[in-house]
């Protein structure tokens, strides 16, 4: 409110800002008159003249000023926050997902709990985002950065205790020419539209981009997006990630994490390479990642893509490779896995969704009783177990509007 307030005194001082320079006009004119009289007086009339067209450049900057004024308090009014003076421009926005969810086998002895846990589908978040033109023109090279933080919606308390934005930390540039390039904490590469989101889930967005974004926050399919880890997990720090969308179809992106260890560069870094490509009615994309945790190599290779089959279907599929290097008494670590799924979009306010996926691990390292995940320590690691894990999924959800919307889901894991 205090920001509409602002934008609001910004219009009124604009407006009264063109009334006093009408008036300044209405009296160099009558000056200008009376100069024009006696030609004696031609100096003083060009004098005035002068005057007179200052008076009306001023006006017409002042209106210009209201009407500045006016469009940034009509942005503000949307579905989040944003505020803008000259070539900077800054937003304020938010997500809160509430779920109830029952689970079965919830622990070893079989037994079931329902309650609200970490938000399902989506993060719980909110985060301010900018940017500065630093020229005018559609190749203009803009300055940008984002603060995001996560949030439990049950408990209040931080996703990741003691960080507060351990979503998103980053400033960076931005043009047509250039591409995105972005230093700071961020998405790792391979989890975003630029690469695997595409297909990981049908959740995410169809055409490849620049923009971060990709896969579900706290279920059972949500496992395959540690295939697109890095280093430092499902997110990178100390990164510097390059994309660019070119005009042919071509999604490019590039991205470093520095492992910042004294006396060893490669130790706890990430590097990842992605291509994507945009065709009409379907997109292809892939990546291939190599990170070095605790001096062991991890690697995924994986390639996917969704078609459009019809204006209300999408189907998605992909495929991931992963090895990792684990304690020598163990040995190497070998999964492959795959996801299909579709999206029906009807006419009306529902959409459907439904998935299923195979993650194979061979030769695993396990943490207690459970095998880790992809791109985890397997430093200490000392026993090991091969097998599958089928997880398929459904959803439904119910578009009260443009960004609010209920939903029902489920999944079940079989392993084998």
């Amino acid at each position: 409110m205090k920001a509409r307030k602002l934008i609001l005194m910004s219009a009124a001082l604009g407006l009264a800002s063109v009334t006093a320079q009408a008036q300044s006009t209405d009296q160099l004119q009558q000056a200008l008159a009376q100069a024009q009289a006696p030609a004696a007086k031609q100096t003083a009339a060009a004098q005035a003249q002068a005057a007179l067209e200052q008076a009306r450049a001023a006006a017409d900057r002042a209106k210009q000023s209201s009407v500045a004024a006016t469009t940034a308090t009509k942005s503000a009014s949307g579905s989040a926050l944003t505020v803008g003076s000259g070539a900077n421009s800054a937003t304020l926005y938010g997500l809160i997902d509430v779920t109830l969810v029952h689970k079965s086998n919830a622990n070893s002895s079989g037994q079931s709990v329902t309650a609200p846990p970490v938000a399902w589908f989506s993060g719980n978040r909110w985060g301010i985002t900018g940017s500065h033109a630093t020229g005018s023109g559609d190749d203009a090279i803009k300055t940008i950065f984002r603060l995001e933080s996560e949030f439990e919606s049950q408990t209040g308390n931080m996703d990741t205790p003691g960080t507060l934005f351990n979503r998103d930390a980053w400033l960076g540039i931005e043009s047509k020419t250039l591409g995105k390039l972005t230093f700071g904490r961020q998405n790792a590469l391979a989890r975003d539209p630029a690469a695997s989101a595409t297909y990981g889930d049908p959740y995410g967005s169809a055409k490849a981009s620049v923009e971060e974004g990709g896969y579900s926050n706290n279920n059972n399919f949500k496992q395959m997006i540690f295939y697109a880890g890095s280093a430092t997990g499902t997110r990178i720090n100390n990164g510097v990630v390059w994309k660019k969308a070119f005009s042919n179809g071509l999604v490019g992106g590039a991205a470093y994490s520095f492992g910042g260890v004294v006396g060893s560069f490669a130790t706890g870094s990430s590097m990842t390479g992605s291509l994507a490509y945009n065709g009409e009615g379907y997109t292809v994309a892939g990546f291939v990642t190599d990170a070095n945790i605790a001096n062991l190599k991890h690697k995924t290779y994986s390639i996917g893509g969704n078609v459009q089959v019809m204006p209300m279907l999408r189907l998605n599929a992909g495929y991931f490779d992963y090895t990792a290097q684990q304690a020598a008494a163990v040995g190497e670590r070998k999964d492959t896995a795959w996801t299909l799924s579709a999206k029906l979009t009807p006419a009306g306010d529902f959409d459907y969704e439904l998935g299923y996926q195979v993650m194979s691990a061979k030769n695993a390292g396990l943490s207690g009783v459970h095998v880790q995940n992809a791109y985890s320590d397997t430093s200490g690691v000392t026993a090991a177990a091969t097998g599958d894990r089928k997880t398929i999924y459904g959803s439904s959800f119910y578009h009260l509007d443009k960004v609010t919307e209920f939903y029902v889901a489920f999944d079940q894991i079989g392993r084998a």
